[in-house]
């Protein structure tokens, strides 16, 4: 057996490995966000958005969820103040509890604001944090970029920072947000937004959906086989149309509509880098 110093031993190694590789691909793919050992990396773009409780939702809305089939959500799905009869297209089947119900089309527990408590109540504050993220992120100041490229981001490559823009966003092309996993965006945009059909938000440089705010007053549409990538705060609606995809979480004061629409709210942990071997056991370390 492998005695409890031989165990820690390895750990700390396999750890030291694992950091220092995932450090060493990190330098190489993003070497402008290099740091010293022990020294915090530099974050650029705003501060982050606090989403409280509204951030263990993929899709949160107040007025109602449809889908046309079969979507697929993976996250949590909650409508508040409106009740269950606000999730439509899928075919609920209701926990013994009464807490939740499930759906084949949602990797997650759905929520609405008439099942038994302590839903309800677990409802209010998700949209009551939902709301104050909203303002948080929307009143932002002394942004980086003002009405950048007219609103017109089709084909462009935007790096971090907080982006204001006085009427809508246009994305006719795929647009590429490049930064490192620290660096931050947050985007205001007092008009509507829109993705065209077939087109994609892409991240590079280890840039993270998390880390993407899109804070929009007007409606917002999302083309058939479009990508996105982000956490929408919207005040109005979100309308994804056929087979378009998303990597985020959408949050947004009125309604969603889905048509065989994919949403991932999950965002992967750092892979262990190619080529770093680890070992089977422990006995390598001196284990018995």
């Amino acid at each position: 057996m492998v005695s409890l110093r031989h165990a820690a031993a390895a750990a700390f190694v396999l750890l030291t490995l694992v950091n220092t590789a995932i450090a060493s691909n990190h330098h190489h793919n993003h070497a402008a966000h290099t740091h010293a050992p022990g020294i915090a990396p530099h974050i650029h773009g705003p501060g982050t958005v606090d989403l409280g409780t509204a951030g263990t939702f993929a899709i949160l809305a107040k007025s109602g969820v449809s889908t046309v089939p079969a979507s697929s959500i993976t996250g949590d799905v909650g409508v508040s103040p409106i009740a269950q009869g606000g999730l439509t297209g899928f075919t609920i089947a209701m926990d013994i509890s009464g807490t939740f119900a499930t759906s084949t089309q949602v990797t997650g527990k759905m929520y609405a604001a008439d099942l038994v408590s302590p839903t309800p109540s677990k409802l209010t504050t998700a949209v009551l944090d939902m709301q104050t993220a909203y303002v948080d992120a929307a009143g932002r100041v002394n942004p980086d970029f003002v009405e950048a490229h007219a609103g017109a981001l089709g084909g462009k490559t935007l790096t971090p920072g907080l982006y204001k823009f006085a009427t809508g966003v246009l994305f006719a092309d795929d647009c590429t947000l490049a930064g490192s996993a620290t660096d931050t965006w947050i985007f205001q945009i007092a008009g509507t937004m829109g993705i065209a059909a077939g087109k994609k938000i892409l991240l590079t440089g280890g840039a993270r959906a998390e880390n993407i705010v899109w804070v929009v007053a007007g409606a917002m549409s999302f083309g058939a086989t479009s990508h996105f990538e982000g956490i929408i705060l919207g005040a109005t609606s979100a309308s994804f149309v056929t087979k378009s995809t998303m990597h985020g979480r959408v949050l947004v004061q009125t309604a969603v509509t889905l048509q065989m629409t994919t949403i991932v709210s999950e965002y992967p942990q750092p892979q262990i880098p190619a080529g770093l071997r680890l070992p089977a056991d422990f006995s390598e370390f001196g284990g018995a």
